[in-house]
């Protein structure tokens, strides 16, 4: 796509025409390390033997066992992995079966001047 020895463009024209920043040109990802890809490994096992622990409970479990890991860490890894607490939701939107739905009274009413509804709410 972007040639490095183009005869007539530059590398900086060359993004310009591709729509593409030139520090997005010149970066190369940086892979994982096997430090983190081994405590990834940790947190996917403690994960598995309990998919009801959120990152604090992870990361105490892992200081228990002896890895050094603080709970942010665990909760970009988590991220990162995908993975995500199983637990009991708040159900905010659901509403009381005894609450009455009241008709919304405007529905067929036709407004056609200022001030017409809240004057006949009056």
């Amino acid at each position: 796509m972007i040639q490095r020895d183009h005869p007539e463009l530059s590398i900086s024209q060359q993004c310009k025409l591709v729509q593409l920043s030139r520090s997005a040109f010149y970066y190369t990802p940086v892979g994982i390390d096997a430090d983190t890809l081994a405590v990834m490994k940790e947190i996917d096992r403690v994960f598995t033997k309990y998919p009801f622990f959120g990152s604090r409970q992870i990361a105490a479990y892992l200081r228990r066992e002896g890895v050094v890991v603080g709970r942010h860490r665990v909760r970009r890894l988590m991220a990162r992995m995908g993975l995500e607490a199983i637990y009991k939701r708040p159900r905010t939107s659901q509403p009381l079966p005894q609450h009455p739905v009241y008709p919304y009274l405007l529905r067929k009413m036709a407004i056609d001047r200022p001030n017409q509804v809240l004057l006949s709410a009056m």
